[in-house]
C-alpha cells in the first residue's frame, strides 16, 4: 500500500474567476478538500467542469482568485512565480494527455533533461533506470515520432517520476490512447504510486479510471458536487 501519513495538499475556499466579454466568469467556486500523503485522488467531471483548472492551481501553474492552497503546510499562493517553479521542480511531476515530449530528443534524453536541470550526478544512469521501470529499455534512443502513443506516454511517466516527486499530477493521461493501451498506462501509474509512495492526483472524465483511486471528487459547473 502507498504510504499515507497526513495532508500534503489542502485546498481552502478556492475560487478562480476570469474576465470575459460578458463580465466576470467563475471557473471554480468554494473548493475545499485535503489530499493525504501517498493517497490516490481522482478529480472527475464533464468537459468544462473546471477539472484542469483545479489541477493547474494545485500544481502552482496558476494562482486562484480567492482562497489558498497549502503544499505540505506552505501557502503556494503566497509564493512568486520563481518560488512556485522551484517547488514544482523539486516536489512535483506531471503527465499530460498530449505527452509533452520534446520531439528533437530521444526517449533517454527526454527523461534525462529534468535530472540534468536538477543537477543530478549521473542523469544518464537514472534515466535508463526510470525507462527500464516502464519497460522501455529497448527504446532508449528512439525519438517520439518513432514511438507509439502508449510508448510516448510511458516515456512521459518515466520523466515525471525521474525526480522522485512527492506529488504526481496526471491530466487525462489516457485521453489519446486506445482502451487496451490506456489500461496499461493506468496500471503503470498505480504501480509506481505504490512502489514510490508518491501522491497521485488524476483528472479524468472516465469513472472506470476514477474507481482505481482511493477517493474521488466530482466537479460540475466549477463546484464540488460529490466527494468520496
Amino acid at each position: 500500500m502507498a504510504r499515507v501519513s497526513g495532508p500534503i495538499l489542502q485546498a481552502a475556499d478556492l475560487g478562480k474567476q476570469v474576465t470575459s466579454p460578458e463580465g466576470e466568469l467563475a471557473i471554480l467556486q468554494d473548493i475545499n478538500f485535503n489530499i493525504l500523503e501517498g493517497e490516490t485522488l481522482a478529480i472527475v467531471g464533464v468537459s468544462g467542469s473546471g477539472k484542469s483548472t483545479l489541477l493547474g492551481l494545485l500544481a502552482g501553474l496558476d494562482v486562484p482568485t480567492s482562497g489558498q492552497i497549502l503544499f505540505d503546510g506552505v501557502n503556494i499562493c503566497a509564493l512568486d512565480e520563481d518560488g512556485r517553479a522551484r517547488l514544482r521542480s523539486q516536489q512535483v511531476g506531471f503527465v499530460f494527455q498530449s505527452f509533452q515530449l520534446l520531439p528533437g530528443l530521444t526517449a533517454l534524453e527526454n527523461v534525462m533533461l529534468p535530472l540534468e536541470l536538477a543537477g543530478r550526478s549521473d542523469p544518464v544512469a537514472e534515466a535508463r533506470e526510470r525507462l527500464t521501470e516502464v519497460g522501455l529499455e529497448h527504446r532508449l534512443h528512439h525519438y517520439p515520432s518513432q514511438l507509439s502513443g502508449g510508448e510516448q506516454q510511458r516515456v512521459a511517466i518515466a520523466r515525471a517520476f525521474a525526480g522522485n516527486p512527492r506529488v504526481l499530477f496526471a491530466d487525462e493521461p489516457t485521453g489519446n490512447l486506445d482502451q487496451k493501451t490506456a489500461q496499461q498506462v493506468i496500471d503503470l501509474l498505480f504501480r509506481l504510486n505504490r512502489e514510490r509512495g508518491a501522491t497521485l492526483v488524476l483528472v479524468t472524465h472516465d469513472r472506470a479510471i476514477a474507481d482505481h483511486c482511493a477517493r474521488s471528487i466530482t466537479l460540475a459547473g466549477g463546484r464540488m458536487t460529490g466527494a468520496a
